[in-house]
């Protein structure tokens, strides 16, 4: 007898069984616990404006008296998601600048804003040109937890930040570039520290050409993407597509981005500029404008304008593992299920809307009741 054989039989057929148990378990359908909506659940309402432009972000560098003035804003829905991908690019226009006209290396910057965008070009100063304490200065009227930043859904993908008939062609690179870069960024800060991890996602569709549209920023930034045709394993739809991102906490992220770059000897000056007379009046001689919204009217951007949204907050629930996206989304944090998806075009308001919030609740509320009786 073949004693050879049979052990090479015995370990090929144990292979086998082996993935197909694993196969067997990866395709096992995934539970859902159940979001508890109700208005009694409801610990907070928030508003925030985004700052957005149909044509895109605006990253580019301007001479500005005799000083180098680097703008970095307007990022409509996409702020959080792209915060590391824009400072990237506009610190890189100040490299380029020194570069090209031959100038000494500044040791001195400011930048004007403490959101998630003046946060992050902040950090990449001081990792690119740190000179000792007070190299860089934020000037800001409003820190952590007190910005539009602190507000954000932040669930990674640079969605709602442009109007493709409106952008231009560079546009669209730097956009394809700060996409990747801040992807990369992000998933080097995943982690209780940080408040950043990856999450299963699903988008709710009754089209099936959903299935195969192309992710914001492209597909390659989305792990583990599947497509499912089995709405009553899935909210009742019949079309859902599933892909890994990130979910950033803003409350416990922008804290310890302001604690890193004070600890790297960042120095924060409380002061809302009213005009460019008084920007051009600060001794630094390289200024960041991460004004986001603000920059409508300190440097005059008409194209600049609010996209309203509202946020309901229920208390949390540890056990929900996943998001979704339909009319709105959902959003699981340790703070609070964060309800929300309103985007009303040129609205200063920042008063809740009662008619918004109840109807914000009623569109989880259905989606809900749609869950598998054995979802969870």
């Amino acid at each position: 007898m073949d004693t050879s054989i049979n052990r090479r039989s015995f370990v090929a057929g144990a292979f086998a069984a082996l993935v197909a148990a694993r196969a067997s378990a990866f395709q096992t359908k995934r539970h859902f616990a159940p979001v508890k909506v109700a208005r009694e659940r409801v610990i907070r309402e928030v508003v925030g404006l985004r700052p957005y432009r149909p044509g895109g972000f605006v990253v580019d560098a301007e001479r500005f008296g005799n000083k180098l003035l680097v703008h970095n804003y307007g990022h409509g829905g996409g702020g959080v998601t792209l915060s590391w991908g824009t400072a990237s690019l506009a610190v890189d226009l100040l490299r380029d600048f020194l570069v090209a006209h031959k100038s000494p290396r500044p040791t001195h910057f400011a930048v004007l804003g403490c959101g998630v965008s003046g946060l992050s070009t902040a950090l990449l100063l001081q990792r690119r040109y740190q000179n000792g304490p007070g190299t860089v200065t934020i000037y800001a009227k409003d820190l952590p937890p007190n910005t539009t930043s602190n507000i954000a859904g932040a669930w990674w993908a640079p969605t709602s930040v442009f109007e493709p008939q409106a952008a231009t062609s560079r546009f669209h690179e730097q956009y394809r570039q700060a996409s990747r870069i801040s992807n990369r960024a992000f998933q080097l800060l995943v982690g209780a520290e940080y408040g950043v991890r990856w999450i299963d996602t699903f988008e709710l569709s009754r089209y099936e050409g959903s299935l195969n549209r192309e992710l914001p920023g492209g597909n390659d930034l989305y792990p583990q993407i599947q497509r499912h045709r089995d709405p009553e394993s899935y909210f009742g739809f019949p079309f859902v597509l599933q892909y890994s991102s990130m979910l950033i906490e803003p409350s416990i992220y922008l804290g310890k981005l302001l604690r890193d770059f004070y600890i790297a000897g960042g120095r924060v000056v409380v002061k809302e500029f009213r005009s460019r007379a008084e920007i051009a009046r600060l001794r630094e001689p390289v200024i960041f404008n991460c004004t986001g919204l603000g920059a409508r009217a300190l440097f005059k951007d008409e194209e600049l304008t609010p996209v309203r949204g509202q946020l309901e907050i229920l208390l949390p629930q540890p056990e929900i593992d996943y998001c979704y996206l339909s009319s709105g989304y959902m959003f699981p944090r340790t703070d609070g299920i964060v309800l929300g998806g309103t985007f009303d075009h040129d609205d200063w308001s920042l008063d809740p809307d009662p008619e918004q919030a109840a109807e914000i609740l009623e569109s989880h509320i259905e989606i809900m009741k749609r869950l598998p009786v054995d979802g969870y």
